[in-house]
C-alpha cells in the first residue's frame, strides 16, 4: 500500500493549481500560436522586398498589407484569450483555496500557530495575480523557442548551435539571479511582513500610544524595520537589475552575431536558402532568448510567488481541512471536566493542572480566583477554543474540542474577557452575522435589559457601532456582547467577567439576566472578580494555581472560605494575611458581604 504523504511533501497549493490544467492546456496552444504571429512583420519585410519592389505590384502589396493586419488582429485576439483565461485560472485557484486559507489562518490565530495572520490572504492575492503574470505568460512561450530553435538550426546547424549556447548562457543568468537575489528578496519579504504585523498592531493601540506619548518610539521601531527591509530589497533589485541588463544584452549580441554569421554562409555558399535567410535567421535567434529573459526581468514576481506559495503549504498543512463528523443532537448541558491539564497552544507550561468537575443543567456556578489562576483558560477550554494536553472536557459525553463548532455554535454563548464585536447593525453582531430572526434579537436584548437603550437610538437594532463597536461605550459595548452570547437561548453560556465594565443598574440586569438562564435549565459558569453576581450563582468553584481548591453550594463555600481566612489570621497572630486566604473578590454596592 503507498504510503500517504507527509506534511512535508504534500503542497495543497501546487493541488489547487492542478485543478486549473483545464485552463492551462489551451493556453499554451494560444502562446505557440501568438508566438509564431510575431515573425509576421519579418515575413511581410521580406515579401515586400522579393515581391513588391522588383515587380512594383500595387496589388500584391495591398494583399500582403491585409494578411499582415489580419495576422496582427489574430494575433492581439489570441494574446487577449489568453490573457483572459489565466486571469480566470487565478480567479479558479483563488476560489479553490479562499475557504481553506481563511479557516487555517483562523484557526492558527485561536492556537496561536505560525500564520495566524493577515499574511496568508496577501499571499493568496501573490499567487492569484501572479497566476496571469508576465512570468507566467513567459512560461508558455517556453515551447515556441525551441520551434524557433529547431528553424534556425534548418537554415544551417552552426547557427542552432550559438542559438542554443546563447540559450545556456541565459539560464545560467537565471540560475545566478537566484542564488543572489533569491536570500536577499526573502529576507526582504520577512522584513516587510513583521513591519506591517507591528504598524498592525501599532493602529490597534493607537489610543494607548497617543496618550502615554509613545507615538516616537514606536515610529522608531517601525522605521527600524521599514528601513531594513528597503535596504535588503534595495540590494535585490541592484543584483536582478545587473543579471537583467545583461540578459537583454545577450539577447541583443546573439541577434547580430547570428546576422553577421548568416551573411558569412551566404558569401561561402553554406546557407540554406537566399539572403533573406540571414535576416529570418537573427530574428529567429533573437526569439529563442525572450522567454528567458522575461523570466530573468521577471524574477522577483517567481520569488516572490515561491516564497507566499511556500508560507500557504505550511499554514494548510498544520491546519489540515476538518474530517466531517456524524451530526450530534442538541446538547442538554451536562458539562463534565475530567482531570485536564493544559496551556495555552504552543506552550509547554501547564496553567490548568488536574482540574475535575461536573456541572448539571440549571447549574449557575460562578469560578472565582486570584489573578493569573487559569480562570480564563479554563473558559477557553470548556468552549472548546484550545486543546487539553491531557484529560477531556466533555458536553454530554462529547469532547467539546472535537465538535464541530458550526454545529455546537448555535447551543453555545460565550463571552470574552476583552469584548470583541464586528462593523455591522446592533442586531447583525446580536444575530451573529447569521439570518436576523427579530423575535430572537429582541428577545436577548430583553433578557440583558438593553431594551430602553435601543428605543433611545433613532435607528434601533439597525444602529451601526463601528469597527470593533467603536461608537459604543465600553458598558454598551458588553451588553451587545452579553445579548449575542444568549441570542438563540444556549444550552451552555460561559461568561468571562461580563460586569467588567457595567454600571449598578447593569449589574442588577445582569443578575436577573443570571436567574432567567437558570429558570431555562442553561449550564451557566461566570468567572467574576465582584460579588453582585453571587445572589443569582448556587455553586461557588475556587481556583489557585490552575488547581481547584474548592467547589460546592455557594453559602458552603463561603463559609468554608471565612473559616479559613480567620484560622488564618488567627495564626498570623498579626501577621499580615496571605494573600491568597481568599479570593479576590470585590464587593458591589447592594451585594452581599
Amino acid at each position: 500500500m503507498k504510503p500517504s504523504p507527509t506534511p512535508a511533501q504534500a503542497s495543497p497549493v501546487r493541488d489547487a493549481l492542478r485543478e486549473q490544467s483545464p485552463i492551462f492546456r489551451p493556453v499554451v496552444g494560444y502562446s505557440l500560436c501568438t508566438s509564431l504571429l510575431v515573425l509576421m512583420p519579418t515575413w511581410f519585410m521580406l515579401e515586400v522586398y522579393d515581391r513588391v519592389v522588383n515587380s512594383r505590384n500595387e496589388r500584391t502589396l495591398w494583399m500582403l498589407f491585409a494578411m499582415v493586419i489580419g495576422a496582427y488582429v489574430v494575433m492581439e485576439l489570441l494574446d487577449l484569450f489568453r490573457a483572459r483565461m489565466l486571469h480566470r485560472a487565478g480567479e479558479g485557484l483563488d476560489a479553490s483555496l479562499r475557504n481553506r486559507v481563511f479557516d487555517a489562518a483562523f484557526g492558527a490565530t485561536l492556537r496561536r500557530l505560525p500564520g495566524g495572520t493577515t499574511q496568508a490572504f496577501t499571499d493568496l492575492r501573490t499567487l492569484r495575480e501572479f497566476v496571469s503574470s508576465p512570468a507566467v505568460t513567459a512560461v508558455f512561450d517556453a515551447p515556441a523557442a525551441l520551434v524557433f530553435l529547431a528553424l534556425v538550426s534548418l537554415i544551417n546547424p552552426w547557427l542552432g548551435v550559438m542559438a542554443l549556447v546563447g540559450a545556456l548562457v541565459q539560464v545560467l543568468i537565471a540560475w545566478s539571479t537566484e542564488k543572489r537575489t533569491m536570500p536577499l528578496l526573502t529576507e526582504a519579504n520577512r522584513a516587510s511582513i513583521e513591519a506591517q504585523n507591528f504598524a498592525s498592531g501599532s493602529l490597534r493601540n493607537a489610543q494607548v500610544i497617543e496618550s502615554m506619548g509613545m507615538l516616537g518610539d514606536i515610529h522608531g521601531r517601525w522605521s527600524q524595520r521599514q528601513r531594513r527591509m528597503l535596504a535588503t530589497q534595495a540590494a535585490a533589485s541592484d543584483q536582478a537589475g545587473i543579471n537583467a541588463t545583461a540578459s537583454r544584452q545577450i539577447q541583443l549580441v546573439l541577434g547580430s552575431l547570428i546576422l553577421g554569421a548568416s551573411c558569412w554562409m551566404q558569401l561561402t555558399g553554406t546557407l540554406n536558402g537566399s539572403g533573406g535567410m540571414a535576416i529570418v535567421a537573427s530574428v529567429l535567434g533573437g526569439r529563442v532568448l525572450t522567454p528567458l529573459a522575461q523570466l530573468v526581468t521577471q524574477w522577483r514576481l517567481v520569488v516572490n510567488a515561491r516564497d507566499a506559495m511556500q508560507r500557504l503549504d505550511k499554514l494548510l498543512s498544520l491546519m489540515p481541512e476538518p474530517v466531517p463528523a456524524m451530526p450530534l443532537p442538541p446538547p442538554k448541558g451536562v458539562l463534565s471536566v475530567e482531570a485536564v491539564v493544559a496551556g495555552a497552544p504552543g506552550s509547554q507550561l501547564p496553567i490548568i493542572k488536574g482540574l475535575s468537575f461536573v456541572a448539571q443543567p440549571g447549574d449557575v456556578i460562578a469560578i472565582i480566583g486570584a489573578s493569573a489562576s487559569g480562570k480564563t483558560t479554563l473558559a477557553r477550554l470548556i468552549v472548546g477554543l484550545w486543546p487539553s494536553a491531557s484529560g477531556k472536557v466533555r458536553l454530554d459525553g462529547v469532547d467539546v474540542f472535537s465538535w464541530n463548532k458550526a454545529e455546537l455554535g448555535a447551543h453555545l454563548g460565550y463571552l470574552p474577557q476583552n469584548v470583541e464585536l464586528f462593523d455591522g447593525t446592533i442586531a447583525e453582531n446580536i444575530a451573529r452575522f447569521g439570518a436576523i430572526d427579530r423575535d430572537k434579537v429582541n428577545a436577548a436584548v430583553a433578557l440583558v435589559g438593553m431594551t430602553d437603550w435601543i428605543a433611545s437610538l433613532p435607528e434601533g437594532l439597525d444602529t451601526r457601532i463601528g469597527e470593533d463597536g467603536a461608537s459604543l461605550s465600553g458598558g454598551q459595548r458588553q451588553r451587545v456582547a452579553l445579548a449575542r452570547a444568549v441570542f438563540g437561548n444556549p444550552q451552555l453560556v460561559v461568561l468571562d467577567e461580563p460586569n467588567a465594565s457595567l454600571d449598578e443598574a447593569g449589574e442588577q440586569a445582569l443578575v436577573a439576566m443570571l436567574l432567567q438562564l437558570k429558570q431555562r435549565r442553561a449550564t451557566v459558569l461566570v468567572i467574576t472578580h465582584r460579588t453582585s453576581v453571587l445572589p443569582a450563582c448556587d455553586k461557588l468553584l475556587m481556583i489557585r494555581d490552575g488547581q481547584l481548591t474548592a467547589f460546592g453550594p455557594r453559602d458552603e463555600v463561603l463559609a468554608q472560605l471565612r473559616a479559613a481566612a480567620e484560622q488564618a489570621a488567627a495564626q498570623a497572630a498579626g501577621q499580615p494575611r496571605p494573600a491568597a486566604a481568599m479570593p479576590a473578590l470585590r464587593t458591589a454596592p447592594g451585594a452581599p458581604a
